[in-house]
């Protein structure tokens, strides 16, 4: 016959911790460190921009990246008149656009996956229209 091992008193069950309420926020040595940088901010700051003043390039661009969000390329809008053919039509259209210089490549990649979407989404719509006549002439026959 065995016998249950009993804890020795003052073990925790496993898993179980000794302290439930856990560790106060910010009583730990990063937090503390945090905290002594963030007094001294100020002073970092004036530091450093006296350095990129005097030509310190590292620091300038350091400043700059964290002061100034970095400008992103952006495209004009372009008005573009499609014709009212087909699809193909006015995919010819897009890239003949794009061939000219009246388009920006981008703008006339987004105008195409546009056109292919419109596509699948009209084949969709035609399938349903062929299948609903399909069922309403089995339907009428005797």
């Amino acid at each position: 016959m065995t016998t249950a091992k009993k804890r020795p008193p003052g073990r925790w069950k496993a898993g179980e911790s000794g302290n439930p309420a856990g560790r106060k926020p910010g009583t730990g040595e990063v937090a503390k460190v945090r905290a002594a940088i963030a007094a001294r901010v100020p002073e970092l700051l004036t530091a450093m921009m006296a350095r990129a003043l005097e030509g310190d390039v590292g620091a300038a661009r350091l400043l700059l990246e964290r002061a100034i969000a970095p400008l992103k390329a952006a495209e004009q809008p372009q008005a573009l008149t499609l014709p009212d053919g087909s699809l193909t039509d006015q995919g010819r259209a897009v890239l003949s656009a794009v061939a000219a210089g009246e388009l920006a490549p981008g703008q006339g990649a987004q105008l195409l996956a546009a056109i292919g979407s419109l596509a699948r989404v009209t084949e969709i719509d035609e399938l349903e229209a062929r299948l609903t006549k399909l069922e309403e002439k089995q339907n009428a026959k005797p």
